[in-house]
């Protein structure tokens, strides 16, 4: 007889994707525990970056402030494989900047932001194994405990141990390359080493030297092939490779944290294996060029949050926790073609080198640079509702609003119905979907219905076609 139900989701793995979608669902009062099978929180300080698109979801969620004290803005560009080109005009957010901040400080963030709102988080625990049944997950730990959910979801890494228990594929390719970056002090004059980079750049893109404050540099150099990922590279490690790639070493030495990485990529075949899902590196790995990796698993989990409650709290309509998979497949496949393009050009073979002259030349043309952009920090995404205005499916901007900023209204994490009008209502939907009716608001459509995510579920001004999409999102009106 199975173990009564405990919690109604449980997440293995507490980084930013399973610290996000925890917070995500305590939102609607489910009841969360969260598996990380460290003991402590990683002690390395690699600075990460914040894409527009996550800032926005920060935001939305009533994080920003918070983020933005702990970060540092960038300019939005130069991301596509290392190509340096001013930011675009046209960016359409309101936050158009990159957010550097160490990788603890933002996990460190998000694990806090989710206890507070009332997720139970056990570290040294390690998921052995699971059995699932209509009812729930029986879900059996290393030290033998086991416990009982509703829905599982595997957030654990790239060698996620949910996915090779569900027997889910992982296919793609195997590292290829390798490189090692770390972040150490340096022992020669900023131009000495500027204009040693600037030559070597010339034939190796995969090699920077770039300040990170306090006479300290980020520092990364191929390595000489492909090794065991679970050993840590030494100082030694960099200071052959840098000579062997530089001609010197820049004297570097006190290093404060080092890895290396390499460019295997790889998708889940599923997301999904009935009560049991998949998020992050769990689902997708791929190299890290262009910053993508985190981004795209909090935004996984942004995706994924709503509609797990939606299902859980009884509302869901019978298809809505199948659109996890159906919008964030593709969005991982589009990830890992655009790294695979990336670092094809930062080969230093005559081939990729000519290609990457073209594209530089091309990126001089706004368009081309904006898409690109557009692409990397996952603002260009626009999900298949069917046919409609292009802002279907699309995400709106922060707009201004009578009541100040439209992302100021999200973060209860309900759907929104924006009306300019003042005729239209959500009816017996008001216990999930909010309503404003502002004639001001910087909309150009008389109204809009957004999902908790932010995106835009349907566009009008005709309350019957509006109840049809409010029941397609949000299942059935209250009696």
């Amino acid at each position: 007889m199975p173990l009564p139900l405990t919690f109604d989701v449980i997440i293995a793995g507490c980084g930013p994707t399973g610290a996000m979608l925890a917070a995500e669902l305590r939102r609607h009062d489910v009841r969360v525990l969260v598996l990380e099978k460290d003991t402590e929180p990683a002690s390395f300080v690699r600075i990460v970056g914040l894409h527009i698109r996550s800032i926005e979801l920060m935001a939305m969620r009533g994080l920003l402030e918070r983020v933005l004290e702990r970060g540092r803005r960038r300019p939005a560009a130069g991301f596509f494989a290392a190509i340096t080109k001013p930011v675009p005009e046209g960016l359409d957010s309101a936050h158009a900047y990159l957010l550097g901040i160490p990788q603890p400080v933002i996990v460190d963030l998000l694990e806090n932001h989710a206890i507070t709102l009332g997720a139970q988080v056990r570290r040294g625990c390690t998921v052995a194994g699971f059995a699932q049944d209509d009812n729930g997950v029986t879900i059996a730990l290393a030290d033998g405990e086991q416990l009982r959910t509703r829905y599982l979801v595997g957030c654990d890494g790239a060698r996620s141990t949910v996915r090779k228990l569900l027997g889910v594929g992982f296919p793609g390719e195997p590292a290829r390359t390798e490189t090692l970056m770390g972040e150490m002090a340096v022992g020669v004059p900023p131009e000495e080493i500027a204009a040693t980079v600037a030559e070597v750049r010339e034939t190796h893109q995969r090699f920077w030297l770039r300040p990170a404050g306090a006479g300290r540099y980020t520092v990364v150099v191929p390595a000489a092939g492909v090794s065991d990922r679970a050993r840590p590279p030494t100082l030694e490690d960099f200071q052959h490779r840098l000579r062997a790639v530089a001609g010197t070493d820049f004297g570097v030495h006190s290093p404060r944290w080092l890895s290396r990485f390499g460019d295997a990529t790889r998708l889940a075949d599923r997301y999904r294996v009935g009560r049991v899902l998949l998020a992050g590196d769990a689902a997708h790995i791929h190299p890290p060029i262009g910053g993508q990796g985190l981004n795209l698993g909090v935004q996984d989990a942004f995706n994924l949050g709503w509609k797990l409650a939606a299902q859980i709290r009884g509302w869901a309509p019978a298809t809505l926790l199948d659109t996890y998979q159906a919008e964030r497949h593709p969005v991982a496949a589009d990830v890992l073609d655009n790294t695979r393009a990336q670092m094809e050009l930062l080969s230093p073979e005559p081939g990729p080198r000519a290609v990457r002259r073209l594209l530089t030349d091309l990126m001089d043309l706004n368009e081309v640079n904006r898409r690109l952009l557009e692409k990397i920090t996952a603002i260009g995404i626009r999900y298949d509702f069917g046919a409609g205005p292009d802002l279907l499916g699309r995400r709106l901007r922060d707009i201004k609003i009578k009541q100040g900023h439209l992302y100021d209204l999200l973060h209860r994490g309900r759907g929104l119905l924006l009306d300019r009008t003042g005729r239209l209502t959500v009816g017996g939907w008001s216990d999930r979907v909010d309503h404003l009716a502002d004639p001001t608001a910087e909309l150009e459509a008389p109204g809009v219905l957004l999902r908790p995510d932010g995106h835009v579920a349907w566009i009008g001004d005709d309350q019957q076609d509006l109840n049809g999409q409010l029941g397609r999102w949000f299942g059935r009106p209250a009696t």
